[in-house]
């Protein structure tokens, strides 16, 4: 799972130069009595240091997009093109140096170890680079100041808030340094003072130039946003960008 397997993988075709995300005509049908269909030839292009929120009720397709945006899922047909890399024509190897390189994952429900360190939580995420502990520790304390937890990073994750996990999250997902961070739902289990905190934090990201997908349903959230793209029966209902 190397840089040198998406090297290979990115002769399979490119998307724009500045493009992180591009798709185009994207179907995924799941099979079943009847069948359900995803997501109905949506088109989408987010570039590279944009934020932005991916909005819409309940059963939209937001889910199904998510899973295509991080390679965890692949569409029926179209084209789905992330950091330059043609995903349909990749295989299992190149796609997994892909999702751990390129892609950043924060999930509601932070996939934490609870008996270990905020410090090797976010270690143990950079395993993949096969850097020595001392390294990945280094990283991880590097990345956990830039999210404010430097004075918490020794302390297990069982004994932080709900507001601190979800930065510990946050901070394993980005200390790879990602070209783009999806955060799904990443307030959803937050009390309100912890969840603006962590928007906060993804609106500093995305300042000092990281690129945030965050997936929601909450209008309260999408709001604060400079793009919402929302969703509806697997289609994009409308495109919108604010200045602020």
């Amino acid at each position: 799972m190397s840089t040198d397997t998406l090297a290979t993988a990115a002769s399979t075709g490119a998307a724009g130069a500045d493009a992180v995300v591009e798709l185009e005509d994207v179907v995924r049908v799941y099979p079943g009595h009847p069948p359900v269909r995803a997501l109905r030839g949506l088109s989408l292009r987010i570039d590279r240091g944009e934020l932005v929120g991916i909005v819409g009720p309940s059963g939209a397709g937001k889910s199904t997009l998510l899973h295509i945006l991080g390679t965890l899922d692949q569409a029926d047909s179209g084209t789905v093109h992330i950091d330059g890399h043609d995903v349909g024509a990749m295989n299992d190897r190149q796609l997994s140096a892909l999702r751990a390189h390129r892609i950043g994952f924060v999930f509601q429900q932070f996939f934490l170890n609870p008996g270990v360190s905020a410090l090797d939580n976010v270690a143990d995420g950079l395993l993949y680079t096969g850097a020595p502990l001392a390294r990945r520790r280094r990283r991880a304390r590097t990345t956990l100041e830039r999210v404010g937890l430097g004075n918490r990073m020794h302390h297990r994750t069982n004994e932080l808030s709900g507001g601190q996990r979800q930065r510990v999250a946050v901070a394993r997902a980005v200390a790879g340094r990602p070209s783009m961070l999806l955060a799904d739902e990443p307030t959803g289990a937050l009390d309100s003072a912890s969840g603006a905190g962590v928007l906060d934090l993804l609106h500093e990201l995305h300042s000092a130039g990281t690129t945030v997908v965050v997936i929601t349903p909450d209008h309260d959230v999408a709001d604060s946003l400079p793009r919402q793209v929302h969703i509806l029966d697997g289609r994009i209902e409308h495109d919108e960008r604010r200045t602020r």
